[in-house]
């Protein structure tokens, strides 16, 4: 994370949700709010009557958000859009079925929990469906990555999803490359 190189964390906001059919009243789930960049794009794609949850699990990354924090993204958690749920994404993905057009995941480093050896749940093919399922009909699921991995575009496409890898530079047309997976409801 870095309040000078976003690049791929606004691509994981922006991508998916220029696929909303309806981006006006589109439910919107982030994973992972970290410096608010993600958050910030996702609210710049999407319409007056949008909703956009974050879920983070850390509390105190939601308050410096809230301070000094947030006057590099924007203050995204000021919008009235914005909905904030402090803890963990899976509990949100089990919890709501068939109600999210667009979930976008960047809770870890990618597919391997390095981080959070319990982040690879999301990542596995459990994880995968409860997105699925927690996904309006023609919705759009997309993850961030550090890298790329060979192995998880096949778990998507094995949950029924067409793929699409995606890479980023995390600060405009230089510095490191980033994975951005769109997984669209076959």
């Amino acid at each position: 994370m870095s309040t000078r190189k976003h690049g791929s964390e606004d691509a994981l906001g922006r991508l998916p949700c220029k696929r909303l059919r309806r981006p006006d009243g589109a439910r919107v789930l982030i994973g992972g709010l970290g410096m608010g960049f993600t958050l910030a794009a996702a609210l710049d794609e999407v319409g007056n009557n949008a909703e956009v949850t974050v879920a983070e699990l850390i509390p105190e990354v939601v308050e410096w958000n809230r301070g000094p924090l947030g006057e590099f993204s924007g203050r995204p958690l000021d919008d009235a859009r914005t909905r904030v749920f402090i803890g963990d994404v899976a509990t949100l993905l089990a919890s709501k079925p068939d109600h999210f057009d667009v979930i976008a995941l960047d809770v870890d480093n990618g597919p391997e929990g390095f981080t959070n050896a319990s982040n690879d749940w999301l990542y596995g093919l459990p994880g995968i469906t409860a997105a699925a399922q927690a996904l309006r009909p023609g919705g759009v699921l997309a993850y961030w990555s550090a890298g790329p991995d060979r192995v998880f575009p096949t778990r998507l496409r094995k949950c029924g999803f067409r793929v699409e890898e995606v890479t980023v530079r995390a600060h405009g047309k230089k510095g490191a490359r980033h994975i951005i997976w769109l997984a669209s409801q076959s």
